[in-house]
């Protein structure tokens, strides 16, 4: 159960006629909702009606915050409603330090760590939830409705591993094939190379609106950091 298995909650909101279930992880920070037809939505879902109702309230102070991760359709609805977006490096450390930073409140974590400091310090999944509700009963508005605004754009992560921890990323031949996929995606996706902060994994992300576009273009950069990896002076690798 809780945010990360949210399955048994999906079906329980469809079973007894529910108009929102809520789902929280082991720690309380972290929140993921069930529409009434039983849909997940995640962080950047979340965080987008979090935004947007805040917005036609005249409660927003400044851009809203995301991460490297967030989800590109967040980014582009946002735009919609006419709020700025940045992105904070992944984690919700960097998304507070940013908040602070600028005087700004609402971030959020397509995991569902959202935070709202004008209400609390940290990450907080009761008092995210709360900001949910408020927008439904305010707004009469069914959660499935108010997230009609944003569209997720379909993600592709695919992890290369490493033998021993070793950075690729800057590789010629893995630069060349970044800027193609970039050139193919265009406006329309986007591309993020990183080493991971906690294992010997080197993680390629690739977003657009094709899923199966999408699903070879992140396979296609990853062959090009394990044939760098395989390379004469390259640390040996292999796709997880």
């Amino acid at each position: 159960v809780g945010a990360t298995a949210p399955e048994l909650l999906q079906r329980a909101v469809v079973q007894h006629g529910a108009h929102v279930g809520i789902a929280l992880d082991g720690d309380g920070d972290r929140l993921i909702m069930v529409d009434h037809l039983g849909r997940v939505l995640d962080g950047d879902e979340l965080t987008y009606i979090i935004a947007g109702h805040r917005q036609r309230l005249g409660r927003l102070s400044g851009t809203v915050v995301g991460t490297q991760m967030s989800n590109l359709g967040l980014e582009i609805a946002l735009r919609e409603l006419g709020l700025s977006f940045q992105r904070a490096a992944v984690g919700d450390r960097y998304i507070m330090e940013m908040l602070n930073a600028n005087g700004w409140t609402v971030g959020g974590e397509s995991s569902g760590h959202i935070i709202c400091l004008d209400l609390t310090s940290t990450g907080d999944g009761i008092i995210s939830s709360l900001q949910v509700l408020e927008a439904m009963v305010q707004t009469g508005l069914p959660l499935a409705e108010l997230a009609v605004g944003m569209t997720k754009f379909p993600q592709r992560l695919v992890n290369v591993r490493l033998q021993q921890r070793a950075d690729v990323t800057r590789a010629p031949a893995v630069q060349k094939a970044v800027a193609e996929v970039e050139a193919i995606l265009a406006a329309e996706g986007r591309v993020l190379l990183r080493p991971s902060g906690t294992e010997p994994l080197i993680r390629v992300m690739v977003e657009g609106r094709d899923e199966r576009q999408v699903d070879e273009l992140a396979h296609f950069i990853a062959n090009a950091v394990r044939e760098a990896l395989d390379a004469p002076g390259g640390v040996a690798g292999r796709a997880a």
